[in-house]
């Protein structure tokens, strides 16, 4: 072949060349993008699932040990044990009851009020993500909203830590959190719920972490609680003390540290919301503490170690419905005046009614 032979057919193939040139690197490019976009998600996926089982430990530790030395630190000496046991077992009894059926009548579709059996048994609940949380698997969703489960009637408890049988709060509280817990978390943050603001609610209202479904309910059912039992033996004329406010210390630090989990952990991914929950949730119980400690002093001439442990919890009470949807100075108000109300509730609100709410779960 002669050499101009060669050129003219080689100018000839060259447009075919090209073409087929360019297609190959356009593919390689979509499937090198496809690629990177997969390599991304899965990425998203593993960091938002890493988090989120994160958060579910420290929820979990918020009962157990935080709420049982908290409380166990407040009652006299002789029911230490008892009112330990009690946050203690409510991790056992809450978590077969979730799983068997309680995350279905919560998280399954129902009606407003209630959810239905799809989820009975954690039947479907697996590796793939729910309607609730897309970068995570179904079940990391299911045992984060455990951690809640356990820990609202553990909050009840102490209402009437040192007069209640054991065996009469196993009932109280497994009836409770079906006739209570379930439908309420269900009618908050349920698909379908009555009060749902984000899947079509009747009655939409904005519960970021849990203001609703744990603690303004495990709060009233606490003071129904103190009202139907009555009083202690010798209360109010007799002292009652903590008998270790060291360990009551230690529970109030270990509720501190995991209600990052609870709040932080709402926001259902490792992203930006996660963050200014984070800030906002260690902001509030700052500013609560403050504001407590501060009243506290002014109306009793002195700071107690008491007060300031119970600013702490009421600042992360009162910033919990609101973590992923206010600005840090914001948070600041938030706990502050939490701080201060809460301080009258227990002090003022309690002595004016008359009730006999043993750790002041409801003020």
């Amino acid at each position: 072949m002669t050499r101009q032979t060669f050129v003219r057919i080689t100018w000839r193939l060259l447009p075919t060349l090209m073409v087929s040139y360019s297609s190959a690197l356009a593919q390689t490019v979509e499937e090198r993008l496809a690629s990177a976009e997969a390599a991304v998600a899965n990425a998203q996926t593993a960091g938002d699932n890493a988090w989120m089982l994160g958060c579910s430990a420290l929820v979990l530790m918020m009962t157990g040990p935080g709420l049982a030395l908290f409380y166990g630190g407040l009652v006299r000496r002789k029911n230490v044990l008892a009112t330990m046991m009690q946050s203690f077992i409510l991790m056992a009894v809450m978590s077969v009851l979730w799983v068997l059926i309680g995350y279905s009548l919560a998280f399954a579709k129902g009606n407003a009020l209630v959810g239905g059996l799809d989820y009975i048994f954690l039947r479907g609940v697996g590796a793939e993500p729910s309607g609730y949380a897309a970068t995570i698997p179904h079940q990391t969703f299911m045992i984060f909203q455990l951690m809640f489960a356990i820990i609202t009637p553990a909050l009840i408890t102490g209402a009437f830590a040192e007069r209640m049988k054991f065996s009469a709060m196993l009932r109280f509280c497994t009836l409770w959190a079906l006739i209570v817990y379930f439908p309420l978390a269900h009618m908050v943050w349920g698909d379908g719920g009555l009060l749902n603001a984000f899947l079509g609610g009747v009655i939409p209202a904005l519960d970021f972490a849990g203001g609703t479904v744990v603690h303004i309910s495990s709060g009233f059912s606490a003071l129904v609680c103190a009202l139907y039992l009555g009083k202690r033996l010798g209360y109010p004329k007799t002292q009652m003390m903590p008998h270790n406010l060291v360990i009551s210390v230690i529970g109030a630090c270990l509720l501190w540290v995991g209600w990052f989990g609870f709040n932080a952990g709402s926001a259902l991914a490792a992203g930006g919301l996660a963050s200014n929950a984070f800030v906002t949730t260690h902001l509030g119980a700052a500013a609560a503490t403050i504001g407590w400690l501060l009243i506290e002093w002014i109306r009793l001439g002195k700071p107690t170690v008491l007060g300031g442990i119970s600013g702490a919890v009421a600042g992360l009470v009162g910033i919990t419905p609101a973590a992923g949807f206010v600005t840090p100075m914001a948070a600041l108000a938030i706990g502050f005046l939490a701080g201060v109300i809460c301080f009258l509730g227990v002090t003022e609100l309690k002595k004016r009614l008359g009730y006999d709410d043993t750790l002041d779960a409801f003020g």
